[in-house]
């Protein structure tokens, strides 16, 4: 046998100890439906948990009962990745980069110094960016298949406002006065004066009875859940300023004033009722004309006409068209900036000259200004997304405890 032929018996044997070396390294560790968990996926993933143990500080618990935890987080997400590889869920590199320089921003860093981060720690930048994709894929399954059965109606969101966890989480603290006197007749003086327009902190001081009336009246900043049943339900009734009806106890009657409120929901804004009529160029009527027509409209308005009637006839806005144009409340951010502009810069009751948004060309009318308390809104939508964050993750539990007991898994022993 010449040379060239054990060169050639040699490589195969090469070759095919190179091969079952890449075998050994990694193997499929688990099926799963149509697809597979390999054994580094496995590996990797325990190390990383064991990393954040020892990171924190945490107790470990055993090795089984960890690979256990690992091998079933990692079934999850294979099943659902497969589902999202069925329905066409894509994360396009635009989107992924916008949520990693986010996770770097999170952290105080800079995208660079967040790459340099992860590589001094000898972790790989694009193994991260996949994770953070399928991570991304995931939860944009799992809003599709969830979200859309998740329904909250009145009466349990109503319920839930009235929780003790809602008004200890959600309600801003209160500062009240008050006034407290034996007999109706006197608490009807009071009321008669503080009408009048008489200081409310001097009548307390001159005629209350409570033992904070040296102060005016002026009780401690409390949450309304933290006050006694006659008062939060009557406090839940006024505004900043105003004052309730006598309120009768054991003690006597009582006169409350509502004279501030705070907390991280607490928020005043300053908002414009206003409406207006819009005509949009098309191919038939040009910028030019577009114009024209709208100017002709708010003559015919100087003039004396109606303006709900001409913005229900002329009006190209679909919102406010049928309103008579009518906006309702609103606040500054949510118009375009030349609306906002000329809306601030019109006085209540002025029809304000045509001009231009990317919608077309406008004039409006401001029917009123306010500064409005948008706390109860705030805890409205807080508590609501409370509620639905918590039926939420019920119902993802349920769906992916459903989906892993449907699915064909089968987990291979390695040993």
């Amino acid at each position: 046998m010449n040379i060239n032929h054990y060169s050639f018996i040699s490589t195969i044997f090469l070759s095919l100890n190179l091969f079952s070396a890449v075998e050994i390294l990694d193997r499929v560790a688990v099926i799963v439906d149509d697809g597979v968990i390999m054994e580094s996926q496995i590996n990797k993933s325990l190390d990383n948990m064991l990393q954040r143990f020892n990171e924190q500080n945490i107790a470990q618990p055993s090795m089984n009962i960890i690979k256990d935890q690992v091998i079933e987080t990692l079934i999850i997400e294979e099943l659902q990745l497969q589902m999202a590889d069925r329905a066409g869920v894509r994360i396009s590199d635009s989107e992924l980069n916008d949520a990693v320089s986010r996770i770097a921003l999170n952290n105080n860093m800079e995208l660079e110094d967040f790459i340099k981060f992860m590589l001094n720690r000898g972790s790989s930048y694009e193994d991260f960016r996949e994770k953070v994709r399928q991570e991304m894929i995931i939860q944009r399954v799992q809003r599709a298949r969830v979200g859309s059965e998740i329904n909250i109606t009145e009466q349990e969101f109503e319920a839930y406002l009235q929780t003790d966890e809602s008004l200890v989480e959600l309600e801003p603290e209160l500062l009240v006065q008050q006034i407290l006197v034996k007999s109706i007749e006197d608490a009807n003086n009071a009321i008669n004066r503080i009408n009048k327009g008489e200081d409310f902190s001097l009548i307390a001081q001159q005629i209350s009875i409570s033992g904070d009336a040296s102060s005016g009246g002026m009780m401690k900043w409390r949450k309304a859940i933290d006050m006694p049943k006659l008062f939060s339900e009557a406090i839940q009734d006024i505004t900043i300023g105003d004052n309730t009806q006598p309120l009768k106890s054991g003690a006597g009657y009582h006169i409350l004033k509502l004279v501030n409120q705070r907390g991280p929901l607490v928020e005043y804004q300053d908002q414009w009722k206003s409406r207006h009529i819009l005509l949009t160029p098309s191919a038939i009527r040009n910028s030019e004309q577009t114009k024209n027509a709208l100017n002709e409209i708010r003559i015919r308005i100087i003039d004396g006409e109606d303006f709900a009637e001409l913005a229900d006839e002329f009006s190209e806005d679909p919102g406010s068209a049928k309103k008579g144009g009518d906006l309702g409340w609103l606040g500054l951010g949510v118009l375009a900036d030349e609306f906002e502009k000329t809306m601030i810069e019109s006085e209540i009751g002025e029809i304000s000259e045509v001009f231009e948004t990317q919608f077309g060309y406008h004039f409006l009318e401001v029917l009123g200004k306010r500064n409005h308390d948008m706390t109860k809104e705030n805890i409205e939508n807080q508590a609501y997304q409370m509620l639905y964050s918590r039926k939420y993750d019920e119902e993802l539990e349920n769906t992916l405890r459903v989906m892993r007991a449907e699915a064909f898994v089968e987990i291979k022993d390695l040993d």
